[in-house]
C-alpha cells in the first residue's frame, strides 16, 4: 500500500523546486538515477525538458519511473 507523498527539493538548470511523491516513487527514482550513474537533479532536469506543458513534473516523474520499471 502506497502512503502519502513526501515534498523533497530539486535543482533543474539552477533554480529550486520541489516535488511530491510517495516514498516508492522516490525510491525508484533514486535507483534509476544511481543505476544511470548520474545525480538525481540531472534526471529530473532532463525529464522536465521532455515533458509537455500540460504535464506537472511529478506526474513526469511517475510515467518515467513506472516506464524504466516496465522495460525490465
Amino acid at each position: 500500500m502506497s502512503t502519502r507523498p513526501q515534498k523533497h527539493s530539486l535543482t533543474l538548470k539552477g533554480h529550486r523546486t520541489s516535488v511530491s511523491l510517495e516514498p516508492e516513487f522516490w525510491n525508484a527514482f533514486r535507483m534509476i538515477a544511481e543505476e544511470d550513474r548520474r545525480p538525481i537533479n540531472d534526471l529530473a532536469a532532463e525529464i522536465d525538458a521532455n515533458r509537455g506543458t500540460d504535464v506537472g513534473l511529478a506526474s513526469a516523474i511517475r510515467v518515467y519511473v513506472l516506464k524504466r520499471w516496465m522495460d525490465r
